[in-house]
């Protein structure tokens, strides 16, 4: 089993940038796929990115790609997230998620593909 905390939540202008870091804990990490998804007040929870467990292959939500970027340090059992250009409609919480299962790339985007979740870390983009 792995552990997941999320940091780096806050508040932002517009425009603005924030670093999203999720830390694992408890197993091998680098073994893990990995993803943020995140969820805003009454709506869905949305997929943002997913890194397998190497680093090398990556899949992003079209919401996000060319303003966010993933990143793993599998040495310090961490990924990251890193938030650009940011806008109001990004304010929610954002989760790390990873999962130690086989998936097929058409899994990556879903939530149940993920057994294992940290509790969130909430970003709010003011205009």
């Amino acid at each position: 089993q792995v552990q997941l905390v999320e940091s780096g939540g806050g508040l932002v202008q517009a425009g603005g940038s924030l670093r999203l870091s999720c830390a694992a804990s408890g197993r091998i990490f680098s073994s893990y796929d990995a993803a943020w998804f995140r969820q805003g007040s009454g709506k869905e929870r949305e997929f943002l990115v997913a890194i397998r467990w190497s680093g090398g292959i990556t899949y992003y939500a079209d919401s996000v790609k060319g303003r966010f970027t993933v990143s793993r340090d599998n040495a310090k059992n961490t990924m990251f997230l890193q938030m650009t250009s940011l806008k109001p409609e990004d304010t929610a919480d954002y989760y790390c998620a990873a999962s130690n299962r086989r998936k097929s790339s058409n899994d990556y985007p879903f939530a149940a593909a993920y057994e294992y979740w940290g509790q969130g870390t909430q970003v709010t983009v003011s205009s």
